[in-house]
């Protein structure tokens, strides 16, 4: 059924956003902020390593370096010279006083984060877009050099990399240290008014809620002659379940996290399906995945993903109270709110009235003001909390079985074991994603496939 309101915004993706608003006026208050001496070795200017150059660390980094106050990429690190040459150019064409990283301060290579972070030192912003099965690691090193942290979505893959999530998260609490995740839905302010309207009480109590990103199929470059399966692997991340955790956990986390944050709980269980039948891209990818949840109360959310051509499309969250309805969420720039379960303009009681608004400036706007200010800052407990609920929705849609969230959290089950002894762009992948004599990938069986 197709939804009728007053104003139909068209999804809205990172990169399209960062075409349209990359230079949107930071808050007042956070502009009014003074600096803190002592948080950079004595001086004014934040400095920045960029460790992952793709498309969402070079957003990052154009965003960290438009906050208020001065900053100065330092340092950058990935696996490709290629897209680290890409974002240093795009950068300092937007940034050219602050984006002229020195040869010597550029690395490539897989312990390149290291020698990133090392240049940085201590009192710096670490940036983190990696695939996200690098980020447990990453975001360890960081903290343990003293470093603020910006940790781009996904968290990790599976429970052991949630679990190291957490210990640096407490890491960084106990050092002073601030922590940002890229759900960046969670500082866009139409969503948080709207969130705030359902909370006191406009339509009534929340009853059941609905996640969807269903769209066309997920994109992938083909396997050159001269490429390793490794770095084939690695620059189509979003296709390899060790790397990306899955279409659930890396492009369905944003709406799942709005639902939860919506109901103000945390699934206790979920039980779901998944599979694989139009897609025909050799890679580990179900085409489609629905899992539902249940929170303490009993009451659910529904979390749909399907990235298949020629199919209904919706991406945003459906939230159905006692008295109401409201449509909003990733993908839904204008929230509304209405009277009844009909989406229609009559029924409309609530629609966001202010101006235009960047969550990902925002985003990083607090976390810069946060370390100026010297005030307490740590996003790693509730972003942690998120990953793990679209990754037991995974482990249910893979395994077909009922997970709990403490099996979930318990879970043992490495995606990819052994990461950080990978070296090189020549070593192999992990045996879950190694192809057999046809070039076909490992693909998950539920009833089979074993997950804790």
């Amino acid at each position: 059924m197709n939804e009728t309101q007053p104003e139909t915004p068209s999804a809205t993706t990172r990169r399209d956003f960062l075409k349209t608003s990359t230079k949107v006026a930071a808050g007042a208050a956070l502009a009014a902020g003074l600096p803190r001496p002592g948080y950079t070795a004595g001086t004014d200017t934040i400095k920045v390593a960029l460790i992952g150059c793709g498309g969402r660390g070079t957003g990052a980094a154009a965003q960290a370096l438009s906050t208020p106050g001065p900053t100065q990429l330092w340092a950058v690190a990935d696996v490709f010279e290629y897209r680290l040459n890409g974002a240093l150019n795009q950068l300092r064409q937007s940034k050219p006083d602050q984006a002229d990283v020195p040869p010597e301060r550029r690395f490539i290579g897989f312990d390149a984060y290291r020698r990133a972070i090392d240049a940085l030192g201590a009192g710096g912003v670490v940036l983190l877009a990696t695939p996200p099965a690098f980020r447990p690691m990453h975001v360890e090193y960081a903290v343990s050099r003293g470093c603020h942290v910006f940790m781009e979505k996904s968290f990790a893959v599976d429970a052991p990399g949630i679990r190291r999530i957490l210990a640096a998260g407490k890491a960084a609490e106990a050092k002073n240290l601030k922590v940002a995740g890229g759900l960046m839905s969670r500082h866009y302010v139409p969503l948080e008014e709207a969130v705030k309207q359902i909370h006191d009480g406009l339509i009534g109590d929340v009853i059941t809620a609905w996640a969807y990103r269903m769209h066309g199929p997920v994109g992938m470059s083909n396997k050159g002659a001269n490429t390793s399966e490794l770095a084939h692997q690695i620059a189509n991340y979003s296709c390899f379940t060790w790397l990306n955790g899955s279409f659930i956990v890396d492009w369905l986390i944003h709406n799942i996290d709005i639902c939860c944050w919506v109901k103000d709980a945390w699934p206790v269980s979920v039980r779901g399906m998944g599979g694989r039948q139009t897609r025909t891209q050799p890679d580990q990818l179900f085409d489609q995945y629905f899992a539902e949840y249940t929170f303490p109360d009993g009451t659910r959310l529904a979390a749909q993903g399907r990235h298949i051509n020629n199919c209904w499309d919706f991406f945003g969250d459906k939230i159905q109270g006692t008295r109401g309805l409201a449509i909003l969420g990733e993908g839904q720039p204008n929230p509304f709110i209405y009277k009844g379960h009909q989406p229609l303009p009559a029924n409309v009681i609530w629609r966001y009235r202010g101006g235009q608004h960047d969550p990902y400036q925002h985003e990083h706007n607090l976390l810069f003001d946060a370390i100026r200010n010297d005030q307490p800052y740590n996003e790693t407990e509730r972003c942690a909390r998120a990953c793990l609920t679209a990754i037991m929705g995974r482990m249910a849609c893979e395994s077909g079985k009922e997970i709990t969230y403490e099996e979930a959290l318990a879970s043992n089950l490495e995606l990819a074991p052994n990461l950080a002894r990978i070296t090189n762009l020549d070593a192999a992948p992990p045996a879950s994603a190694t192809p057999d004599a046809d070039g076909h990938y490992p693909v998950a069986m539920p009833g089979t496939t074993q997950v804790l």
